[in-house]
C-alpha cells in the first residue's frame, strides 16, 4: 500500500478517535463535575483516545506532505497543533490559578469575625474567579483562531494536491467554528468539521493525480 493509502486509513481512523475522544471526554468531565467525579476516569480514557487519534492524524498528514513533496502541508499542521496545545494549557492554567486564588481568598474570609466582611469578601472572590475564567476562555479562543488559520492552510494544500475539495471545506468549517466558538454555534460547526475531516481522509486517492499536479 502506498503512503497515501496509509494516510487515508490512519487519517480517517485518527479523525474518528479525536472526534469520539474530545466529544465524550468533555462530556465525561462535565458530568463528573456535576455528580461528584464518578466519571473522572472515563474522561481520562477519552482523553487518551483523542491523543492517539491526534498522533495518527499527524502521521497521516506527514505521509501526505511527503507524497506531495510539499513541506508546508506538515509545517502548517504542526503550527496548528502547537497553537491548539498552547491554547488548552494556557486556558487550563489560568482557570486553575483563578480557582486557587479564590479558594485562598475564601479561606481568609471564613477566618474573619465580621459577617459583613464575609459577604463582601465572598462576592469579591466570586467576581475574581469568574473574571479569571472569562479571561482564560478569551485567551484560549484567540489562540484557537490562530491555530485554525494554520489548519486551513494545511488542508487547502492537501485539497490542491489530492483534488479532494472536501479538505478545503473542512478547513473553512474549522476556521468559522473557531471564530464563532465564543458562542454555542461554534462548537456545533467544529463538530461538523470533524465529521467532514473523517470523510475527507477516507476520500483520499491511492496516489495523487499526476497530470493535474501543481507546478512548483
Amino acid at each position: 500500500m502506498s503512503k497515501l493509502g496509509n494516510a487515508k486509513i490512519l487519517g480517517g481512523i485518527g479523525a474518528i478517535l479525536t472526534l469520539i475522544g474530545s466529544f465524550f471526554g468533555i462530556l465525561a468531565i462535565v458530568v463528573s463535575m456535576l455528580i461528584l467525579c464518578l466519571f473522572a476516569h472515563s474522561g481520562s480514557f477519552f482523553g487518551i483516545l483523542a491523543i492517539v487519534g491526534l498522533v495518527m492524524l499527524f502521521i497521516a498528514v506527514k505521509y501526505v506532505a511527503e507524497e506531495a513533496k510539499e513541506e508546508n502541508i506538515f509545517k502548517n499542521y504542526l503550527m496548528y497543533f502547537i497553537f491548539s496545545l498552547v491554547a488548552i494549557i494556557a486556558g487550563v492554567a489560568i482557570i486553575f490559578v483563578s480557582i486557587g486564588g479564590s479558594i485562598f481568598n475564601f479561606t481568609k474570609i471564613i477566618q474573619e469575625i465580621s459577617e459583613e466582611t464575609k459577604v463582601t469578601g465572598f462576592t469579591e472572590g466570586l467576581i475574581k474567579l469568574f473574571a479569571g475564567i472569562i479571561f482564560a476562555l478569551i485567551v484560549a479562543w484567540i489562540l484557537m483562531i490562530i491555530a485554525s488559520v494554520y489548519l486551513r492552510k494545511s488542508y487547502d494544500k492537501i485539497a490542491e494536491y489530492s483534488k479532494v475539495d472536501l479538505f478545503r471545506t473542512t478547513g473553512m468549517f474549522y476556521f468559522i467554528g473557531a471564530i464563532t466558538l465564543i458562542i454555542i454555534v461554534g462548537a456545533i460547526i467544529i463538530f461538523i468539521a470533524k465529521i467532514l475531516e473523517i470523510v475527507s481522509f477516507f476520500s483520499l486517492p491511492e496516489e495523487f493525480p499526476k497530470a493535474e499536479a501543481p507546478v512548483q
